[in-house]
């Protein structure tokens, strides 16, 4: 897809995911029921809700283009083998943060193709927050007063600015993070963490422990969009429907 045809969806996506973040702040601002699908993983009325939102949406916008969602996850892999173009979507990343009402969850609505993210889509429902972008496009910001600018990564200051997961700060990661010597560790939930390093409020997040395709894809573009880039701990960039498990490997998300 051309940088026109890219440019020329991005106003429809950002309403799908506005209308899936108004559909989210609904059930948050009530006593939130909580069902546990078989990994154990939590899901609420609020991740089914922007789920459908978003599918109708997207199915509205591409018709021709199939949709993965973490909520309709179950699609074959020799289906999947098929795509060369295609939606990656988690309606409601962070849920843990959603039940602890911390305001760090998002919507992340990302367009793959070849394996990469070429267009991503993060909005932040608590505070009205907008994050979009890629390659060819270049990555973009709208706050809550509507203001809009370009991102941009930053180098290191004095010390390396490291991202680290809430909930997901495992032993590996703490004795990465160790080796890197003098650091100011900063924190944040969900694909806001790839956020940070894209506007330049921090410069790398290794992440040694699980993630699903759906949980990086769209604050993926955006970081390429910003100049920044995602890699496996190997050095090979970090790609998505690459096989059969919906599973990221180990990566290191970088300011360059």
């Amino acid at each position: 897809m051309d940088k026109n045809a890219i440019q020329a969806i991005i106003p429809e996506l950002l309403e799908i995911a506005e209308a899936a973040g108004e559909a989210i702040l609904e059930v948050y601002r009530t006593v939130i029921a909580v069902e546990y699908k078989g990994d154990n993983s939590p899901v609420t009325a609020a991740d089914m809700a922007a789920h459908h939102i978003i599918m109708d949406g997207l199915t509205r916008l591409t018709p021709d283009t199939p949709i993965l969602s973490e909520e309709a996850a179950n699609i074959p892999w020799s289906t999947r083998q098929q795509w060369q173009r295609y939606w990656l979507v988690d309606p409601l990343d962070g849920t843990r943060e959603f039940l602890n009402r911390s305001g760090e969850f998002t919507v992340n609505i990302a367009l793959i193709e070849g394996g990469q993210p070429i267009l991503g889509v993060v909005s932040v429902p608590v505070t009205g927050d907008y994050y979009w972008g890629g390659e060819a496009t270049g990555a973009w910001h709208r706050g809550s007063v509507g203001t809009v600018r370009e991102l941009k990564v930053s180098a290191p200051a004095s010390k390396l600015r490291v991202l680290a997961s809430k909930s997901h700060l495992n032993e590996e990661t703490r004795a990465y993070i160790d080796k890197l010597g003098p650091v100011e560790l900063v924190q944040a939930g969900s694909s806001l963490k790839i956020c940070r390093i894209a506007e330049g409020k921090a410069d790398l997040y290794p992440r040694l422990g699980p993630t699903s395709e759906w949980d990086t894809a769209a604050a993926h573009a955006v970081l390429l969009g910003a100049g920044g880039r995602i890699s496996t701990v190997k050095g090979d960039p970090l790609l998505y429907n690459q096989e059969e498990t919906l599973l990221n490997p180990h990566f290191i998300a970088r300011f360059q």
